[in-house]
């Protein structure tokens, strides 16, 4: 088992980020836990990624994974330039990256997640238990000469306490770059609270098959209150989709 305290590295991944306006804002709201505040317009994330062979990372070996979640207000990620966030979903692929992520905190599940381009075609797909649950459409162009480079600063929750951490990152976007669509494809699933509003809102998006990120070694314990008990979270979460 790797151990939750080790910093791990990924590099050359597969990776499509995108943000949206919900279609049930207050179903997000519902979502995020004490001590943290949604963006006012409650702003959805979506993160999909292929790591294709294990020479990619420092230790997770080949793997997939999906996360959602909601855009935070207050809590920025190094330099103001990007909201923090809170995730909901984390959705991957192996035993080992499950274990690690959650003993970090990950609200984390099995699953698969595919990244194909086909062409000026780029079609993502999540599924859980073999059922596809959320599927994205859009269009690519090629990487150019432009890196882009940042940090983003994503919360968890461990014990009661909310955590704080720091995930650099190197990509290589392509242009043009468009969004045609992001499905929801079961309206039973609690990611379906999560749903973009009609009309089709995006806030930002990337698309790049070059994409390197780190977790972080450490997470720094958040001031306030420690969030809603599991138990809590999870009625929430029931509230929220029913």
């Amino acid at each position: 088992m790797l151990d939750p305290a080790a910093p791990q590295l990924v590099v050359n991944s597969r990776f499509l980020h995108v943000s949206w306006l919900p279609a049930d804002p207050d179903a997000v709201s519902a979502l995020v836990p004490a001590g943290l505040r949604p963006q006012p317009d409650r702003r959805v994330f979506l993160g999909q990624c292929v790591v294709d062979d294990e020479s990619q990372t420092s230790g997770l070996g080949a793997y997939d994974l999906t996360y959602l979640g909601a855009s935070l207000e207050g809590v920025d990620a190094p330099g103001g330039a990007t909201p923090g966030g809170w995730w909901t979903h984390y959705i991957t692929s192996t035993e080992r990256v499950l274990g690690y992520v959650r003993m970090r905190g990950f609200p984390a599940y099995p699953g698969r997640t595919t990244v194909d381009v086909h062409g000026d075609t780029l079609v993502t797909e999540t599924e859980i238990d073999g059922v596809p649950v959320i599927r994205t459409r859009c269009r690519v162009g090629e990487t150019g000469h432009v890196i882009g480079s940042g940090q983003s600063r994503y919360f968890t929750r461990r014990d009661g306490q909310l955590l704080s951490s720091i995930y650099p990152y190197l990509l290589e976007p392509v242009s043009p770059f468009e969004v045609e669509s992001v499905e929801f494809l079961e309206p039973e699933h609690p990611t379906y609270a999560l749903r973009p509003a009609n009309p089709f809102t995006i806030v930002a998006g990337f698309y790049s098959p070059r994409v390197a990120f780190a977790y972080p070694g450490s997470a720094t314990e958040h001031p306030g209150e420690a969030g809603l008990p599991d138990e809590q979270a999870g009625e929430a979460l029931a509230a929220a989709t029913a």
